[in-house]
């Protein structure tokens, strides 16, 4: 993710890892080398360059393949997300491949150009600050405006700091959700948020620091107290940490540790109770009205609006929320 959890190819490699001379060797371009094809099956071959969408390490630099590396060696031009972040990393293994840069605020202008050098014959690089491309990363438009053309575009598999939270997070991942970054403004969060706790996947999503403890206080009112999740920080890093458990001790021991809260996160959250369309409308209904009313009044009211009974209302909101007490402790009346 060139995401803010992704974002570090300025991280220091381990010590006394540098790059070995064989390591240098792969990344310099020899003759044989440039003059050679394109990395790729020689069944995929075409008159047309290649655009070869790198993943690249999001903290420990020794996670990168040596076809990544022999891509960013050979290809005639790499395009960063930022071309001085990811100039530590072409540094480290010694490639003195050309860079541009291709961000958010300039990508839709970059295609143009690197359609005619594709046209032209040369291969090109795409890569992220760190991670895989496209994922929470710029690259989106070109990637589908090269296959609208049918224009060559290979993957080079690497670290995803999705995939790798997901891989540690001892949480189920067969199914899951990506939602990338939460928004920033807390209004908008807490709304994706409580649509996110009634998927019956797991969840993935991106914080940064800024937001970790006001984005953790939401999710535990969201998932409720009781939903277990995995906050892992760091991924690759010095300072790699995970922390699971239910959102009420992932909130405690965030609190009593104010350096947990520095780094970038993936949170992945267990999946929640399957819903049908019926009881996913009476919870959303319930949930805003309860910003007014108390929980027995906002469920008669839901159950009336969907055709649910009071109760199922009620103990589909128990199910993913913390304690409110009975609707029947607060009204006798059953719907």
């Amino acid at each position: 993710m060139g995401s803010k959890a992704d974002r570090d190819h300025s991280a220091r490699a381990p010590r006394g890892l540098a790059p070995s001379i064989e390591e240098r060797a792969l990344c310099a371009p020899s003759n044989s080398q440039a003059n050679a094809a394109p990395l790729v099956d020689k069944d995929k071959q075409a008159d047309a360059g290649s655009l070869w969408v790198v993943a690249t390490p999001i903290g420990n630099l020794e996670d990168i393949s040596p076809r990544a590396l022999r891509c960013l060696a050979q290809a005639h031009c790499i395009y960063c997300e930022d071309t001085r972040t990811s100039a530590a990393l072409l540094r480290h293994y010694g490639i003195q491949t050309a860079t541009r840069s291709l961000h958010e605020h300039n990508e839709t202008a970059r295609i143009s150009e690197i359609v005619e050098l594709l046209q032209r014959g040369l291969h090109v690089a795409l890569i992220s600050d760190a991670g895989t491309p496209l994922i929470s990363d710029p690259g989106y438009p070109l990637i589908a405006k090269l296959r609208e053309l049918a224009m060559p575009v290979y993957a080079v598999p690497g670290p995803s700091a999705l995939i790798a939270a997901l891989s540690v997070a001892g949480i189920a991942c067969q199914r899951f959700a990506f939602e990338g970054f939460l928004p920033a403004a807390g209004a908008a969060r807490r709304e994706l948020l409580q649509r996110m706790s009634l998927e019956d996947r797991t969840v993935v999503f991106y914080e940064s620091s800024h937001r970790i403890e006001a984005c953790l206080a939401d999710c535990e009112i969201a998932f409720g107290a009781i939903r277990r999740a995995s906050v892992i920080k760091e991924i690759s890093k010095h300072f790699e940490r995970a922390v699971c458990g239910t959102f009420a001790e992932i909130r405690s021991v965030f609190a009593q540790d104010s350096t947990l809260q520095r780094g970038e996160f993936v949170v992945v959250v267990e999946a929640g109770n399957a819903v049908t369309p019926e009881a996913a409308q009476a919870i959303a209904l319930m949930q805003t009205l309860m910003t007014e009313l108390a929980p027995a009044q906002a469920a008669r009211l839901s159950a009336k609006f969907t055709g649910l009974s009071k109760r199922s209302v009620y103990a589909l909101m128990q199910a993913g929320q913390p304690e409110t007490g009975s609707p029947d402790s607060q009204s006798d009346d059953h719907s």
